[in-house]
């Protein structure tokens, strides 16, 4: 959501039992790499089903900045890239509105040029922290002039020798690997990447297939060594971008929790990076049946088929945060309706997400009658199984900050709850799920603008 814009309450209420096919958008962090490594590509690249959300208009604005020729064209977005090593300055700053994985990637891809390039942001966008991308990006010799903290907006010019690095991360970030992989593409010899947690590797495919000259390894302790040869050629490609598996999660957990719900979620992306809610929610003993098994484009590639199931509390292991990290808002919402106590650990990175995410959780949980408690990295949930006493006839609204993924959660929370559960705004809904509130109603979900 732009800063400024117009806030949508919207409010979630009991719903009879869902039904139908849902073919939900196509996958964000795919659809992002495609066209970034699009336009830095040689010749054309065609995507198809590519995610047509706020967030990706901002990529698409700031590739044609740096470059690249961008249109549609019968369902396809087509991409005449400026070529590796040959981006052109802009002549204003970039502003990615709300869109933090854009921004990001974009530092690492542009920062290592020779020009200067001025990234912006929304309100919320700018309260967080970017320093675990610059710090890499200073260690390349990139010079960086960032607000107090390490904050937007930010000034870019890369190295008068560029060099590359061997960089561990800190902390498992698939966009902190991305930037440093991004940045690699325009620095001479060998840029290395060493990550102790496996996170989604959807750039490391994206950078094979589009020619890139990358190496992995594995460690017998799952350490990944990933290493990129930097200035080579990449070159244009056809890509299919299947449905993100942060979207299904919605419906998903909606059918889990809504009783006499039978639904089918189509052409989901099954990268098992990517898979972490699915393996926690079947362990909590949900009826999700994967249909053709199937390979689009070198990805796993599923339908999901998913009925209404009574779940039960677990403890998830820490492990499996790199391949959670954006569902636990909505799993939170199905512990809530669990047998049991389920507590979710290695959390510490949704502090620094569009909000401080763990406490958004958390006191949305507590607003709706959730017995639930928040650590530093971890938080516990007591479920009730039949939502006796869930949300609230008190019209108090569940308070969102600029975060699309609290907002769908707790609409889908109230879906199941006996009182109706509200959200003070829906508009940033748009910036990774537009047709969120439409598919939802077409299954059968009661769900309106308040």
């Amino acid at each position: 959501m732009s800063q400024g814009s117009e806030e949508k309450p919207a409010i979630a209420r009991r719903s009879p039992g869902l039904s139908g096919t849902a073919r939900i958008p196509g996958d964000k962090s795919i659809s992002h790499r495609a066209l970034i490594l699009g336009g830095v590509a040689s010749g054309e690249t065609r995507i198809a089903g590519l995610l047509e959300s706020e967030d990706m208009l901002r990529i698409a604005k700031a590739m044609r900045a740096l470059g690249a020729r961008i249109h549609q064209a019968g369902g396809e977005w087509i991409v005449a890239g400026a070529g590796n090593g040959a981006l052109l300055a802009p002549e204003a700053p970039l502003d990615f509105g709300n869109a933090g994985t854009g921004a990001r990637l974009i530092m690492g891809l542009a920062g290592v040029y020779e020009f200067d390039t001025v990234i912006v942001g929304d309100a919320s966008l700018s309260r967080r922290p970017i320093g675990r991308v610059l710090d890499p990006l200073r260690r390349m010799g990139v010079q960086v002039k960032a607000m107090e903290g390490d904050r937007l907006p930010v000034m870019l010019r890369g190295p008068e020798t560029p060099a590359p690095i061997r960089y561990v991360l800190p902390v498992a970030s698939a966009q902190v690997k991305s930037a440093v992989l991004l940045a690699g593409l325009n620095i001479p010899g060998v840029t290395t990447v060493i990550e102790p947690a496996i996170t989604r590797d959807d750039t490391e495919r994206m950078l094979t297939a589009f020619g890139a000259d990358l190496s992995i390894e594995m460690d017998r302790d799952g350490t990944r060594t990933i290493r990129l040869h930097g200035r080579g050629r990449l070159r244009g490609q056809s890509i299919e971008v299947p449905g993100d598996p942060s979207s299904a999660a919605f419906p998903l957990v909606a059918a889990l929790l809504v009783p006499g719900s039978d639904i089918t979620i189509s052409n989901v992306l099954m990268n098992r990076t990517r898979t972490g809610l699915i393996l926690t929610l079947q362990e909590m003993g949900a009826d999700i049946e994967v249909l053709d098994p199937r390979l689009t484009g070198g990805e796993d590639v599923a339908d999901l088929r998913v009925r209404h199931s009574q779940l039960t509390g677990i403890d998830v292991p820490a492990e499996r945060a790199p391949s959670t990290i954006d569902e636990y808002p909505v799993l939170a919402v199905a512990a809530a309706f669990a047998r049991g106590q389920t507590t979710m650990r290695g959390l510490q990175e949704l502090r620094v997400r569009e909000s401080d995410r763990l406490s958004a959780i958390a006191a949305g949980l507590k607003l709706n009658g959730v017995d639930c408690e928040e650590g530093r990295d971890w938080l516990t949930v007591t479920g009730r199984p039949d939502g006796k006493g869930l949300g609230n006839d008190a019209d108090k609204r569940v308070p969102t900050h600029l975060d699309h993924l609290i907002a769908m959660s707790f609409l889908v929370m109230g879906l199941a709850s006996e009182h109706p559960v509200g959200i003070d705004d829906s508009s940033m809904i748009a910036t990774s799920f537009p047709q969120f509130m439409d598919l939802m109603k077409s299954l059968g979900a009661r769900i309106e603008q308040a």
